[in-house]
Order: C-alpha cells, then structure tokens, then sequence
C-alpha cells in the first residue's frame, strides 16, 4: 500500500475505536456529550493517534493495545483545541470549518467538554493499562509521557508563555520554547508513548524522540506559514489571526521565505533519525513529508 492508503486505513481505525469509546458514556449529561462529539469527531487528521500506532508498529507492536493510548491522545488534543479557540484565550469562530464550540454550546458547557474530554483520556489510558498486568509498567510509563507533555512542561506550559508573549518583540530563544511546548510536546510524546510500550534500547527510544521533536517543531512552523498564506476555505479556520493578535510566530521573527526553510530543514533532521531502521519507517518518514506539504 503507499502512503495515502495506509493513512487512510489508520484513520478509519481511530475514527472507529473513538466512536466506540464515546459510545459508552451516552448516559452522560446529553448537552455535555453532545458538546464533546461535536468538536471530536468535527474532522481532524488524527496526526497525532496515527503516529502514536505507527511508532508501535515500527518497534514490533499490535496496535490493538496501543489504540486505547491513541484515542486518549486525540481527547486531550481536542480538549486543548476547544480551550485554545475560547475569548479568553485566541478568541476564534472557526475550526476546521465549523463554529468553534463555546459559538455553539456556549462558553460554561465548552469549557465543561474540554475538561471532560482530558478527564476522559486517563480514564482510558488506566482502563487499558490494566488488561495487561504483564506490561502495566510500561503502560504508565507511556501514560507518563503523555501526561508530562500535556501539563504545565509541556503543551500548558507553551500555552502560557504564547499569551504572555502576545504583543512582545520575542526573543528567538522564547519562540523556540512557545513551539516546542505548545505544540511540539504532544507530537514527541505520540512517537515516543508508542515506542516505550516494547522492550526497546534506550537509544531507540532517543532516535524516535528526536524525529518527534524536528516533527513537532515543523509542525507549528507549517502552522505559522499558513495562517499567512492560507485561507479560510482550504484550512476550514480565519487566517491572518497571529498578526491581528500579535502572536510570536516564525514568519513574524524570520520572515516567510526563512520560516518556509527552517521547516524543510526540520523535516529533513527529523527523517534522517529514522534512517536505523530502514524500510520499517516508510510510513513515519513519509508522514513528515505531509506535514511540510499540508495545506491545513
């Protein structure tokens, strides 16, 4: 199979197993489950979930005992997406074409269907650990991993230094730190949460680290450079709202034309550091030429 058919199996993979996860909790307060299906499964990429599975795969896994971690992945990262678009954060109407949550179910409930979402992904992670007492070291380690990147020294942690940035001349050193984290964490912790779950050598899991670090860094800086060339139809939100926010952004600091090379340069690092393992990493390099290219 080449690359678009293997992701669109991986995608259809995720899409089920969310469905079913989210199947089990309908007797949950109807406006909050509504709220919460209607930003998870709005059509995302499912980046995230695909490389967690595809790190597994690479180091010898079934991804049938990483797909739980998987769909936790995507709950926290829809989570984040549904805070992120709030008027006391970036203030959006838009994701991915839709009204953005709080626009549709009102601020209270979409504040309430992020945290149910992040609640709901532990539950999934330990619920998951446990039916596998043989491994369950190395599923709260991989829980851990996700986790740590999540809170306040990762994701949360880059979330706060971009609000107080707002506005700022930023330093290089600190637009590095917002990326990294606000993003960039979540991306290394899906490549390396899938790789701790086997027995692998340390330098393993170091190689697989280090292409989600280039990986997620790129990521962001693709997301800066669209937000400048891209439109509202082809990438389903507002553009140029960094610039009307003042954000610290690579194209900001560098220019477009240097911005568009860091992240060809990132990507390149990132592919190089799967080069040990040959064949077996089509699909992870591969899915990092997508990222360079995507249009949303």
């Amino acid at each position: 199979m080449n690359f678009d058919e293997i992701y669109s199996n991986k995608l259809a993979l995720v899409e089920d197993a969310l469905k079913k996860l989210m199947e089990r909790h309908e007797d949950c307060p109807p406006t909050l489950f509504k709220a919460m299906n209607y930003s998870l499964f709005a059509g995302g990429k499912r980046i995230r979930p695909v490389l967690l599975l595809s790190a597994h795969e690479l180091v010898g896994g079934n991804i049938e005992e990483s797909m739980a971690l998987a769909c936790g992945l995507e709950m926290i990262h829809t989570y984040s997406l549904i805070h992120d678009d709030l008027p006391a954060m970036d203030d959006d109407d838009l994701r991915r074409g839709m009204p953005t949550n709080h626009k549709v179910f009102g601020e209270g409930m979409a504040i309430l269907a992020g945290d149910a979402l992040l609640n709901l992904a532990y539950e999934v992670f330990l619920e998951n650990a446990m039916k596998y007492p043989h491994k369950l070291e190395r599923h709260v380690r991989a829980a851990f991993v996700i986790a740590r990147a999540a809170g306040l020294h990762g994701m949360i942690g880059g979330q706060v230094a971009d609000l107080e940035q707002e506005g700022k001349d930023v330093r290089p050193d600190m637009l590095h730190y917002i990326h990294t984290h606000k993003t960039g964490a979540l991306i290394e912790a899906a490549v390396r949460a899938g790789v701790v779950l086997e027995p692998i050598e340390r330098d393993v899991e170091d190689a697989v680290a280090k292409y989600g670090q280039k990986l997620g860094l790129a990521f962001q800086i693709v997301d800066d450079i669209l937000d400048v060339t891209g439109d509202a139809a082809s990438m389903g939100k507002n553009p140029s709202r960094d610039e009307a926010r003042k954000k610290a952004t690579f194209p900001a600091l560098y220019g477009l034309e240097e911005s568009q090379r860091m992240a060809r340069d990132l990507i390149e690092e990132a592919v190089s550091h799967l080069e040990r393992f040959g064949k077996d990493a089509y699909f992870l390099k591969e899915i990092a030429y997508y990222v360079l290219k995507r249009q949303k």
